[in-house]
């Protein structure tokens, strides 16, 4: 064990502080000031490498970061498998009266055992949290933190329910692992889940910390699948295993993917998302889960959300997300409200729940959103919003293949007996992504000029006149297609754009469906019969923005989005082992028999 002391200024309690405390109402923003927080009041000792015991004897390395005063305080804990060494300033928060418990989790950096994605973090996080409680300067309260895989770990541990657990403030992580970190609707989370889970999880050390030679643009391309690991020189067996496991409900998801238990948390939850997160749809769906199904009405009453325009990159690892820049012809500015300090927020929400201090967070309503567009911050009472007028927008036009198309979307519903575009899928070249909700590796995240994607061939383009009045779209956001294949297998999917007066073609949400499991990804697959029509439903998760005088709205169809998912070969093959590919003749319909459409959450304007 190595001990060290970082010297920090001791604070009193202000008057002003103590005004706030008596409470104060909400406010319109995501920001909270200094005076709301509990002040900066002691030196804080840090005891290095701590060995906290496992149940099957392995032990794991801890810093501990505690307050040098007599008495027992409050927890506040990490599980981090990014190394905890040089991950943030702990102090800070133990300066304010808590014990800081940063924890290597199983296999990484200084622990010991060996690490496999999810699988320890439950068992792990709750021997934990029954070990903190039993230290002499514990009061038995423990706050859990992080963002990423580290909220992740946090709602494992909570799933479990340790009695010495209070509450929870994460950022941008869902415990549905299946369906929002390695698969999405059956395809597969390519563009985030192999180079985040088979070569930056590869090893002790998370890779990306360092420069990581792979030829990113050459790996994604290579087939199989299931090879891929190798070829890019990272062999990591648990990559096979997801990819030997491409159904929900397969028992291998069981122990790791919470979608279903995530309503056993009973503790106070607050959860900072981003629009443009690649956990966005596995937060929002954990939201409603615990607010309607918990058993704990504590948990239902106080469960709270914050949604703010941020990438996946713009949350977890530093104390003050930005808006994302979108490029690459200009960059989007969501003003200066877009950029929140973290750490406040989360101390906030602690403060209450684990000193009892009154400031007002529990009387705040408990969705905070930023709406695009007019870039401001609103509070909401529940997600989705009651007030939501659920909209159709119907394809239309004569040719719709590009932007040089013709391509309409109304809320008009086509009255034409046969109406319908069409255009050639080839796995060899499909589109590519461009920005949106993904992370880490040379895949774009976030706002992108989606004119690139828009003058292919290969996708279908349909827009509204421009708006003469704002519109505001924020909820979830789904699509009906009426479609056929020439192919025994393939994708559909789609986007929302805001295309703004000179042009530029803003990706608000998108999303993805495998034909093979249009009946549900619990279903066994199914192939298609080629020229059948079918009906499919894609979601494309859901955004808030407002669409502006002079602007239009804008949706995107095609079969690929790559490499931010798999490409769908064609052929009917598994997607994992298969390296043949074929063309697939594709025909969106848009008559009045299979009107295919946009369904927007329309939000009432206020006069």
């Amino acid at each position: 064990m190595r001990k060290a002391t970082a010297p920090v200024a001791a604070l009193a309690l202000s008057a002003a502080f103590a005004v706030a405390c008596a409470g104060r109402p909400p406010r319109p923003v995501a920001h909270w000031d200094e005076d709301l927080l509990s002040p900066q009041r002691y030196r804080v000792r840090i005891e290095k490498d701590v060995q906290v015991p496992m149940r099957d004897g392995v032990t794991l390395a801890t810093d501990l970061y505690i307050p040098e005063a007599p008495g027992r305080f409050p927890a506040l804990l990490w599980r981090n498998c990014y190394g905890k060494d040089g991950y943030g300033d702990m102090s800070w928060y133990a300066s304010r009266g808590y014990v800081v418990v940063h924890q290597d989790v199983r296999g990484k950096h200084a622990s010991g055992g060996d690490f496999v994605h999810f699988r320890d973090d439950a068992n792990d996080g709750f021997d934990t949290d029954e070990w903190i409680g039993a230290q002499p300067w514990s009061n038995g309260k423990i706050g859990l933190m992080g963002g990423s895989y580290l909220g992740y770990t946090g709602i494992a541990q909570a799933v479990r329910g340790s009695r010495h657990l209070a509450a929870m403030s994460i950022s941008v992580a869902t415990g549905d692992v299946y369906n929002g970190w390695i698969y999405s609707d059956g395809a597969l989370f390519l563009g985030f889940a192999f180079p985040w889970g088979a070569v930056g999880m590869n090893g002790r050390e998370f890779r990306f910390q360092n420069p990581v030679p792979v030829p990113w643009p050459e790996i994604f391309a290579h087939l199989p699948l299931e090879t891929m690991d190798v070829k890019a020189g990272y062999p990591n067996p648990v990559y096979r295993e997801w990819l030997r496991h491409p159904r929900a409900g397969d028992p291998y998801w069981k122990d790791v993917s919470y979608e279903k238990d995530i309503a056993r948390i009973s503790i106070p939850v607050l959860v900072l998302e981003g629009w443009y997160d690649l956990f966005l749809r596995g937060a929002l769906q954990d939201h409603v889960l615990i607010t309607r199904d918990s058993l704990s009405a504590r948990a239902r009453r106080h469960k709270h959300l914050v949604i703010g325009p941020w990438a996946h990159e713009g949350g977890v690892r530093n104390n003050a997300p930005k808006a994302p820049a979108a490029g690459p012809d200009r960059s989007l500015d969501f003003g200066p409200e877009a950029a929140v300090e973290t750490r406040k927020i989360y101390l906030r929400w602690q403060d209450h729940w684990l000193k009892g201090i009154d400031n007002g967070i529990d009387r705040e309503p408990p969705v905070r959103i930023f709406v695009m567009g007019e870039n401001a911050w609103r509070f909401e009472n529940e997600w989705p919003l009651a007030r939501t007028r659920y909209t159709k927008y119907y394809f239309g036009g004569t040719r719709a293949n590009s932007i040089t198309g013709d391509g309409t979307l109304s809320t008009a519903a086509p009255a034409a007996e046969q109406a319908a575009d069409s255009y050639v899928y080839d796995p060899a070249s499909p589109v590519p992504t461009l920005g949106g909700n993904t992370c880490c590796s040379q895949v774009p995240s976030g706002p992108w000029n989606q004119i690139k994607a828009e003058m292919r061939d290969d996708v279908l383009v349909y827009s509204t006149p421009e708006l003469k009045t704002p519109l505001e779209v924020t909820g979830p956001v789904k699509v009906t297609l009426y479609a056929s294949s020439s192919a025994r297998d393939t994708d559909w999917t789609a986007k929302l754009v805001d295309v703004h007066p000179d042009g530029y073609a803003q990706n608000l949400c998108d999303g993805i469906i495998r034909a093979r499991y249009r009946a549900g990804r619990t279903a066994p697959a199914d192939l298609l019969e080629p020229g059948r029509i079918y009906e499919y439903e894609i979601d494309l998760w859901a955004t808030s923005n407002v669409f502006l005088p002079g602007h239009r709205i804008r949706v995107e169809i095609s079969s690929s989005n790559f490499p931010r998912f798999d490409r769908n070969l064609n052929t009917g093959e598994d997607p994992m082992t298969g390296t043949r590919m074929a063309k697939a003749e594709q025909t969106i319909y848009r008559s009045k028999q299979r009107p295919s459409h946009i369904v927007l959450p329309i939000i009432p304007r206020r006069r």
